[in-house]
């Protein structure tokens, strides 16, 4: 449960975010629960309603294996991405641009919000290419050649499509599959599609609400968690090999986000009622915030991590 917050110490992030455009990644995790879809839901109206502006990428990863086992296929993942067969695609569409995005859109509008549902492909909002096969170190220390199937590269946003409905008062929830250039649909890294998404459209903070605390210098020891850290560390963390399967895309997409002009990233527990808020507006925060260089630090942030 997340800790009361003052309005004298949350004043300066009100004033340093309003107008300001949020990235907020949810995790499929989160979905497996309708009460913590709520809450969640409910903080990013908080968020709307402080003149925020708030745009919502969703994953689906257990709703996706579920389906794909009973559809009776196998679950495939390589370095913790998925592979995905023309099968499993078929399921992602069904999953992502079905029912998670519906159940995203339907929770905000319970918290009075106007939500539209989309994905990469609508609009071409999302332009991707099919990745070739691509030599991929496991989470073993093996390389080896991989096909990762109906996944695409993202090579370009279009961020008049997530403007025009932000100018409109209204939240975009956008699943993460995109299309090529003659219009195949491709599976892509929810993780990824919110960092690109983040850098087209200016984005102050991208948020990644998943099922760890943050970032943790040690994954069998909750009290390791980096409440505050920068590109040079998380690599240094990398070569020691801390980070494996999902949280190696979501360490790439962090690095991707941040070089791309992003200036803030977090990554938050969703499990955690109102992580979004006690990590936004409170100066210690809850999670993890990543920046380019500490030495290079935005000038709310360094007030926010003095």
């Amino acid at each position: 449960m997340a800790r009361a917050i003052s309005l004298i110490e949350a004043v300066p992030y009100l004033r340093a975010y309003a107008n300001q455009i949020f990235v907020v990644k949810v995790g499929g995790e989160l979905m497996e629960d309708t009460e913590l879809l709520n809450y969640m839901a409910r903080d990013i109206a908080i968020l709307h309603r402080l003149q925020i502006k708030v745009v919502v990428v969703h994953g689906g990863g257990p709703q996706l294996d579920r389906l794909t086992k009973q559809l009776g296929n196998e679950v495939t993942r390589v370095a913790g991405r998925r592979v995905t067969s023309p099968e499993v695609l078929d399921a992602a569409k069904m999953v992502f641009r079905g029912q998670l995005s519906l159940e995203l859109v339907a929770a905000l509008t319970k918290n009075g919000e106007r939500a539209v549902g989309l994905c990469g492909a609508d609009g071409v909002l999302v332009r991707a290419r099919k990745r070739p096969t691509v030599p991929v170190t496991n989470d073993s220390g093996v390389t080896v050649d991989v096909d990762y199937g109906e996944v695409g590269d993202v090579t370009g946003v279009d961020p008049e499509v997530v403007h025009s409905i932000l100018s409109a008062g209204a939240i975009p929830v956008v699943s993460p599959l995109a299309s090529d250039e003659t219009g195949r649909i491709l599976n892509v890294n929810a993780d990824t599609m919110a960092a690109e998404i983040a850098i087209a459209v200016n984005a102050s903070k991208c948020l990644l609400c998943t099922n760890v605390p943050g970032i943790l210098t040690d994954v069998k020891d909750a009290t390791s968690l980096l409440h505050y850290t920068d590109l040079q560390e998380l690599a240094e963390l990398n070569e020691r090999g801390v980070f494996s399967e999902g949280m190696r895309p979501k360490v790439a997409a962090i690095a991707r986000a941040i070089e791309g002009g992003v200036p803030r990233v977090h990554i938050v527990q969703s499990s955690r009622v109102g992580a979004i808020i006690e990590e936004v507006f409170t100066t210690d925060g809850c999670g993890t915030l990543v920046v380019k260089a500490k030495g290079e630090t935005a000038p709310e942030d360094l007030v926010l991590h003095a």
